[in-house]
């Protein structure tokens, strides 16, 4: 092995810290010391952990949090699914742990070390092993809970846009549930409430381009405000250098839309004829639904045509400014995600 005398190079050579690499986190008052190149490369010093870290939204906020040099705990329940994500942070800042949401001692393992807890663990329909309220409301109690006991500084949970506790769908309903049940355990918790998200590996856009039928319920005439999953990620990621007291904060896409002006959209950016598929009565809707549980992988659950018919909550311009992000209009990025179906 041949040691290195940093004597014999100048002063420009040597990485030197200063006053400013100190940081101070505001909830903990820990201090924190970074290091290195601004960027992947950068060692923050802070460390998060992410629940539901495999799903839609997970991988694109620990793409965030590892590009601005933060060490990542990724929880995971089958090892395939977390692959992808080793490479989205420098050697030894993603570290992927084995999970289960029953499994406290797992819990605690996985935010023992934490400064940050974001939880983004949601089901769309139910299976006989996880139900909507196991999942939603004790899931998420327990993860606020255990992070508590072990000295998290800041617990983010991410909800729905929708969540209700009067709406006539279950999920809401428990998504509204899963809030009171963490702020109870996590008093000083942020409640994150995205609208419908929207990118790659979606089950929005993509779902509208290849079963047109399934958003044809209601008429189409059904109102929601589509929002860009990297510009939630982004808002997440902001969190850790934001000093933020607890409270609820909404982030719905920039406009809102009617589900036929959405359809509309992706036949002239797909060069496809407009659908012509036939509006299902609700009835029929909900009982083939019924019928479609008993299949491995069900298209669509009967608590999903029950959201078709329910409008988006109105909310003005949400909250994007006091976590420094301007969401980005469905119809300027579309495009990269949409270019796929088209005939040529």
């Amino acid at each position: 092995m041949y040691s290195v005398n940093l004597s014999s190079y100048p002063i420009s050579a040597v990485a030197q810290r200063s006053y400013s690499d100190l940081t101070v986190l505001p909830e903990s008052r820990r201090p924190i010391i970074s290091y290195g190149p601004p960027g992947r490369h950068a060692i923050s010093g802070r460390v998060a952990t992410v629940f539901g870290c495999t799903g839609f939204l997970g991988r694109y906020l620990v793409s965030k949090l590892a590009k601005a040099g933060t060490q990542v705990i990724v929880p995971y329940r089958e090892e395939d699914e977390k692959r992808h994500l080793k490479v989205t942070g420098d050697l030894g800042q993603i570290v992927s742990l084995e999970w289960d949401m029953r499994n406290e001692e797992q819990i605690a393992e996985c935010v023992r070390h934490s400064d940050f807890v974001y939880n983004l663990v949601g089901r769309d329909y139910e299976t006989k092993n996880f139900t909507y309220g196991a999942v939603h409301v004790e899931g998420a109690e327990r993860l606020a809970r255990i992070s508590a006991q072990n000295g998290v500084s800041r617990f983010i949970h991410v909800s729905h846009l929708n969540a209700s506790e009067d709406s006539p769908s279950a999920f809401y309903r428990t998504k509204a549930a899963g809030e009171e049940a963490t702020k109870k355990a996590f008093p000083n918790a942020t409640i994150i409430r995205p609208g419908s998200m929207y990118g790659h590996e979606d089950r929005l856009l993509n779902s509208m381009a290849f079963y047109p039928i399934l958003w044809k319920l209601n008429f189409g005439e059904t109102k929601f405000a589509p929002v860009h999953v990297m510009d939630v990620a982004q808002a997440l990621s902001n969190m850790t250098t934001i000093s933020l007291p607890s409270q609820t904060l909404n982030l719905p896409g920039p406009t809102t839309y009617t589900y036929n002006e959405v359809l509309d959209l992706i036949s002239a950016m797909t060069h496809n004829p407009p659908s012509r598929a036939p509006t299902v009565p609700k009835s029929i809707a909900l009982f083939a639904t019924k019928l479609a549980q008993y299949a491995w992988w069900p298209l669509l659950s009967p608590d999903e045509v029950e959201r078709k018919f329910l409008d988006d909550i109105r909310v003005d311009r949400g909250d994007w400014d006091i976590l420094n992000v301007s969401p980005e209009h469905i119809e300027n990025v579309a495009i990269a995600y949409l270019r796929r179906y088209r005939s040529a």
